[in-house]
């Protein structure tokens, strides 16, 4: 099916400032609250969302291939993505004919549009999916390198199975929260290195990582697989993802089955999914593979994309300062080789499932993805404009990440993920 959104020509009759993550090229899909306390699914465009529930009550969606039933008029977009890549790309090809410049149908009918196009202000956002499963993966070389610089031994920083296997474990879905909702320093065991026993206590080095995060929408039957090539069908879209860590938990803890408490107490998400459709301008070949994968994770063409990221942390009561700019191109394994890789063993998977990417750093210490990294294990403090410095994040500092492509025609962007870290709770 013809990728008519994606059409770098086409304008809207709804204004959309250049630099605006959200142009008619674009049209992600999210849930939100309006004034009306009503949750429903959305689309976005400028500074506007479109309601596409009130567009389905009047039957602007009707040779999409949706059920009788509004899709929309939910509180997460599950039933929608569930019917899959085909349909979703249906509904944003016609969204994207109702924006054009050129159409009257939505534009020209005024009770509609005052319903249907509301300011992007007005809306709370919701979690756009409820997320049954969640995986988290470890698929930057330069970011696992690093850590094994720092803890382990620089001439064998990476692991033996890391160039063989997209590393992954099972993370916790019940805290994954949308942007917006602030989150609170864990309390936990911790260990210094020259004490005889641990201590319980708030953690004292609560990082962020830079992460981005498919979504699936097409599930497969237990002990069934999806080959790389398949992969992407499964996939509907992605999001920002902050995955939080507390890194002095996490050491203690994390031998012998990995991360726990350093890991769950909360991850943030942007919220608004931009779908692979919007992202398939800017794909790029990813890093090359030394050795060659096993021929179950082999693939052809291009499954990376050039997404830009960037993270800043806002000190309450100043301004914010940008930390780091990464980019996803530089993830060594591909979402479609993660997605194989997770279902080789018949795990099935499920509509709305997340699966976040690991840290994404880059070659250069300003494109690093986390505190631990930039500021090198604490030993190379940040300052930040209020006077301050960061090791790492300190209570009621505010972590933001961006994300966008750009290409001489369009800027495809994500919004952002922002959460403010607040002082852990008496215990």
């Amino acid at each position: 099916m013809e990728l008519q959104a994606n059409n770098p020509a086409l304008t809207s009759w709804i204004s959309c400032d250049p630099n605006s993550d959200f142009p008619i090229q674009n049209l992600p899909f999210g849930v939100g609250i309006g004034k009306d306390g009503k949750a429903r699914g959305l689309s976005a465009i400028g500074d506007k969302v479109i309601d596409l529930a009130q567009l389905f009550d009047a039957g602007m969606f009707a040779d999409c291939g949706l059920p009788t039933e509004n899709v929309f008029d939910r509180s997460t977009l599950n039933d929608f993505i569930a019917l899959g890549r085909s349909t979703g790309r249906k509904v944003r090809n016609r969204l994207s004919a109702l924006l054009s410049a050129d159409n009257a149908e939505l534009r020209d009918n005024e009770a509609l549009r005052s319903k249907a196009v509301l300011d992007r202000s007005e809306m709370s956002m919701l979690m756009p999916v409820k997320v049954g499963d969640y995986t988290d993966f470890y698929s930057s070389i330069e970011h696992a390198t690093n850590v094994g610089t720092m803890f382990r031994d620089p001439d064998n920083a990476l692991l033996p199975n890391w160039k063989w296997i997209p590393v992954g474990y099972h993370g916790r879905a019940s805290s994954i929260v949308v942007s917006g909702t602030p989150l609170h320093r864990p309390l936990g065991q911790t260990k210094a290195p020259d004490a005889s026993e641990p201590t319980f206590g708030p953690s004292q080095r609560v990082d962020f990582e830079l992460e981005m995060a498919f979504i699936t929408c097409q599930p497969n039957a237990l002990g069934s697989r999806i080959k790389p090539a398949d992969a992407e069908e499964h996939i509907f879209g992605m999001v920002l993802f902050n995955d939080w860590s507390a890194r002095d938990m996490q050491v203690w803890e994390y031998v012998p089955l990995g991360p726990f408490l350093a890991k769950n107490f909360g991850s943030s998400i942007s919220p608004w999914i931009v779908t692979l459709d919007a992202l398939e301008p800017f794909r790029v070949q990813g890093p090359e593979q030394n050795p060659a994968p096993l021929p179950y994770l082999k693939t052809s063409g291009a499954h990376n994309f050039d997404i830009h990221l960037e993270v800043g942390i806002q000190p309450e009561g100043s301004e914010e300062k940008t930390v780091c700019r990464s980019n996803f191109k530089y993830m060594y394994w591909s979402m479609a080789q993660q997605l194989s890789h997770h279902t080789i063993n018949g795990c099935n998977i499920g509509v709305g499932d997340m699966y976040a990417s690991g840290t994404i750093s880059g070659p250069t210490p300003d494109s690093y993805g986390s505190m631990l990294e930039i500021a090198w294990k604490g030993t190379k403090p940040v300052p930040m404009p209020d006077g301050t410095e960061r090791k790492f994040i300190h209570d009621n500092d505010t972590v933001i990440m961006r994300g966008h492509c750009q290409n001489e025609q369009v800027r495809i962007g994500f919004g952002e993920v922002s959460s403010k870290l607040l002082p852990a709770t008496e215990y």
